[in-house]
């Protein structure tokens, strides 16, 4: 019997899962996780090719666990972050100090790979989407210092440190951009000093390399405790455009891989002091990829009270890296002991002083330099915490102060922190409703996701100082990005030290004189750093 024609033709041709099209196994590929979706790539040319286009989409995940268990916690967080396509170019892992840094470390580039870049550190706090519910949290550590860890409260202590568990993972690719981590070595273990000039030209030497400029687009900078960073931050802000954005963390533990490349224990002799991820413009970048932007904002939290002195009689004391000092009003030559000046910001500020953290905002003019360029002047703006005072001298922290150097008290405020934060929400309302005038200039409801200009995330570096027993209530930090970004991953770190490339055009202290208003400030106190991050695609062909 003759078979029919059709039946013939079905068995020469039969159907395969190549059939339905590039477009529905790309959207089939979308739904898998990203090690599902790398071993697909190995299948054959036709999914290669897919995968490889998905793969160089925009994306950045992030995930937070509060699971007890380190060994729990890490892979709660990397299923989340691992639960679609991804190709990381770097991850940042944020761990709470009862954990282990090694052990944390050690887990979450098991996981990653060797390959990719990653840092791991101990922060104050995290905030996040928790991997599990996927409710949004905000959490800060209770620290106990070691010297408290006595027999009468190792309950209390045992109990806090039990709470102070929790990892944050972010993971992320952003087209168009190269990636690197490079450290701020030691000179020696002699000296202790830091080779400060060769981690900046460093820097400058791998932008220029991946993207034709000395200064890259972006870095995320981590510090050592021990590391005294604001002098590096100075001289970074002085070596690098102004369109360069820079903020991180600048007192916590860490450990980080490059490339194969794991550095020693951060508390070991020959750790980096502090570490840069640096993200540059790839020049080479393959066709058919749009470019990735950084946003940088800012909220502050302190307020200036009294009149602007300057300093006098000033000793610093390296023993327990301290700065004496007394002053006199500008205009006025009546020296002033610590005493007299906290008695005049005590009659200044009311009863808002009880409480609240003090400060002087120092305006520095200094000669810097890079290697054997130029020395020029900069002016430029530090923090310092008043400790005391008393009829000799003030008592402030860190050193650094000169004879003639003015400034001004500053104090913790909550109610200039909430409107700042008012402030910087509207900014970032702005920038929403700029990227949807933008989807409707370049083609309207017909656009797809794709070509859309869109956020890819926000990173916070909020100040320990602030969370919830500042404001009387959480998440206040959280909600601009919350609020006008719906949906698009958030991840945060309360820091001992927040970094914060803040200029004059941008900042939101007032200025102190006519000279400040050159100054600029990148170590600060109670304030939160936000860095928004978005991807404009290329342009789309004329029809």
């Amino acid at each position: 019997m003759v078979e029919p024609p059709m039946r013939r033709q079905m068995q020469r041709e039969p159907i395969t899962i190549d059939s339905i099209g590039e477009d529905l196994l790309y959207n089939t590929f979308s739904c898998l996780p990203a090690p599902s979706c790398a071993s697909a790539a190995c299948v054959c040319r036709s999914w290669n090719r897919i995968a490889t286009r998905l793969l160089s989409s925009p994306k950045f995940s992030s995930a937070l666990s509060l699971n007890p268990s380190l060994q729990g916690a890490v892979n709660e967080v990397i299923n989340q972050v691992l639960s679609q396509p991804i190709r990381p170019q770097f991850a940042i892992a944020s761990i709470g100090p009862t954990f282990s840094l090694e052990e944390a470390h050690a887990l979450i580039s098991t996981k990653l790979g060797s390959r990719t870049p990653l840092v791991t550190c101990i922060s104050q706090g995290i905030s996040g989407k928790d991997a599990l519910t996927h409710e949004f949290k905000e959490v800060q550590w209770d620290i106990v210092d070691d010297d408290d860890d006595d027999d009468e409260n190792a309950g209390d202590v045992n109990m806090l440190q039990n709470a102070n568990f929790g990892v944050l993972l972010s993971v992320g690719f952003f087209p168009g951009l190269k990636v690197n981590l490079i450290p701020l070595l030691r000179n020696n273990q002699r000296t202790q000093g830091l080779m400060v000039d060769e981690f900046v030209l460093s820097i400058r030497e791998y932008s220029y390399l991946v993207s034709g400029t000395t200064s890259p687009q972006g870095i995320i900078l981590f510090s050592d405790p021990e590391t005294n960073i604001k002098g590096v931050v100075v001289k970074m802000d002085f070596a690098f455009s102004t369109e360069t954005v820079i903020l991180g963390d600048g007192g916590g533990k860490f450990l980080y891989q490059s490339d194969n490349t794991v550095n020693a224990m951060a508390n070991q002799d020959g750790a980096p002091a502090a570490l840069a991820l640096v993200f540059a413009n790839d020049r080479n970048k393959p066709p058919g990829l749009g470019d990735t932007q950084f946003h940088f904002l800012f909220s502050n939290g302190i307020c200036p009270y009294g009149p602007t002195y300057k300093a006098r009689s000033v000793r610093e004391r390296e023993a327990d890296d301290t700065t004496w000092l007394t002053a006199n009003r500008i205009a006025h030559k009546e020296n002033l002991d610590g005493h007299a000046l906290i008695e005049h910001i005590m009659h200044e500020v009311g009863d808002d002083f009880e409480g609240q953290a003090l400060y002087i905002g120092v305006m520095k003019k200094r000669k810097c330099s890079i290697g054997a360029e130029k020395v020029k002047w900069i002016t430029f703006q530090e923090f310092h915490a008043v400790l005391r005072g008393d009829e000799e001298y003030l008592y402030v922290n860190d050193l650094g102060i000169k004879n003639g150097d003015t400034f001004r008290f500053y104090l913790s405020n909550p109610d200039t922190a909430l409107s700042s934060c008012q402030t910087v929400s509207e900014k970032l309302r702005r920038l929403k409703h700029e990227f949807e005038d933008h989807t409707s200039r370049v083609g309207g409801g017909g656009v797809s996701n794709r070509d859309k200009k869109t956020i890819l995330c926000g990173l916070t570096f909020t100040c320990c100082g602030r969370g919830e027993s500042f404001f009387g209530r959480a998440k206040v930090d959280s909600l601009p990005l919350l609020d006008n970004f719906p949906g698009v991953p958030i991840a945060g770190i309360f820091c001992a030290g927040e970094i914060a490339r803040v200029g004059s055009s941008s900042s939101s202290y007032p200025e102190e004189n006519r000279a400040a208003a050159t100054a600029r400030c990148c170590f600060h106190v109670f304030s939160t750093a936000y860095l928004v991050v978005s991807y404009t695609p290329p342009a789309l062909p004329h029809r």
